[in-house]
């Protein structure tokens, strides 16, 4: 079966070596992975719309009892046991098959120096064995595919700061966290004492410190969620939080995912997006301020502190609007990460994963203008 990523429900797949798992498929043997990242290594059939492949390879431990926490608007959240097959829930929109880890290291060695892949990243959950099992695919992963850097997607909850010494020391070169909601009011009503989950708002900074000293500039990022009821001041602030600290920010689209405690909150709203996209971009590469920066009574950005011409020509370029996550091989400004479509369908773009032609900019100049179109209707078909 062929599979397409669009909108909709999140994709199902019927063959029978990936969609049927038992409670053996725990890592470090086994681990899941984004049905981009399956596509690009062959493991299922598919294409994605207007891009061959996805440059990272985002892999994540798994167990049958699941993660332990609760965040409010993750598919993975604890809350979500009356779905049997942990494996089979949905994340970030759409399906993670399951693989041998073995396989995965075949397939990507055996596309050699000039394979589809730049980066790849080891996610981790709430898990009592989340720890010990990232060091053990990180070992191996450097060991055996030493051409691939690797980034952590942490769990801070569990993490000590020796722990984020020894992952640096094995190998890895790009240490972040999903700090997510940008407030500690926010944080706390979605994943910390809110929701009776275990992670806290001084837990998660505290390891964007600890990267910091140990990792280094431009070595450690966060990733942040825009549309969870925070104003754009308030992301921008934490965006130039943790840019002061050398570090790298990582946006997402807010989507409410089906199954989560929040899949009735609404999308974040086009031009808010935008917004803080464009002003990401200009704090983390520009060299731009939030200081400079204005903001009206609701917290939007009325004025980004750069001069208009030059404003204009960095729009033009189309990459404030792409995915922004770790950095790749040729342009530390576009990420390896484009994640496709994981926070958004094809039919209405929010984060691109892949170069914005000029009808794209177009588009996304009219959303920041308040005007109710959609990306993504460009090129092939959905």
């Amino acid at each position: 079966m062929s599979a397409v990523l669009n909108e909709g429900q999140p994709i199902r797949f019927y063959r029978p070596d990936y969609h049927v798992r038992t409670p053996a498929m725990r890592s470090p043997e086994y681990v899941q992975m984004s049905t981009a990242a399956a596509i690009t290594l062959g493991l299922i059939p598919g294409r994605m719309h207007r891009t061959s492949c996805t440059h990272c390879l985002n892999l994540l431990v798994t167990y049958p009892e699941g993660c332990r926490a609760n965040c409010a608007y993750c598919g993975l959240a604890r809350h979500r046991e009356e779905a049997r097959d942990y494996a089979d829930r949905n994340f970030i929109r759409v399906d993670w098959p399951t693989a041998r880890y073995d396989e995965v290291i075949e397939r990507v060695r055996a596309g050699g120096d000039k394979g589809a892949f730049e980066r790849m990243c080891i996610s981790m959950i709430t898990h009592p064995s989340s720890n010990a099992d990232t060091f053990v695919l990180l070992e191996r992963w450097v060991r055996e595919v030493p051409h691939v850097p690797v980034s952590i997607l942490s769990n801070p909850t569990t993490l000590e700061r020796s722990d984020l010494a020894r992952l640096r020391d094995m190998g890895a070169e790009i240490f972040t966290v999903a700090l997510d909601a940008v407030t500690p009011e926010i944080f706390d009503r979605t994943r910390g004492r809110g929701v009776d989950s275990p992670h806290t708002w001084d837990g998660y900074w505290r390891a964007i410190e600890w990267a910091a000293d140990i990792f280094g500039p431009e070595r450690f990022g966060a990733h942040l969620i825009a549309g969870m009821g925070e104003t754009e001041q308030e992301i921008l602030s934490a965006c130039q939080r943790i840019k002061d600290l050398g570090g790298h920010n990582h946006m997402f689209a807010f989507y409410p995912e089906r199954g989560s405690m929040m899949e009735d909150w609404p999308a974040v709203d086009r031009g808010q997006w935008r917004r803080v996209q464009l002003g990401r971009f200009l704090i983390d590469y520009c060299n731009a301020r939030i200081e400079d920066m204005r903001f009206d009574d609701a917290g939007r950005v009325v004025d980004f502190g750069v001069a208009e011409d030059d404003l204009g020509g960095i729009i033009a370029t189309g990459k404030p609007f792409r995915t922004s996550g770790c950095p790749g091989k040729e342009d530390d400004q576009v990420s390896a990460c484009n994640r496709p479509f994981g926070d958004s369908p094809p039919s209405d773009i929010l984060s691109f994963p892949f170069a914005l032609a000029r009808e794209d900019v177009d588009v996304v100049r009219r959303q920041m203008a308040g005007e109710d179109v959609q990306a993504g209707l460009i090129g092939e078909s959905n």
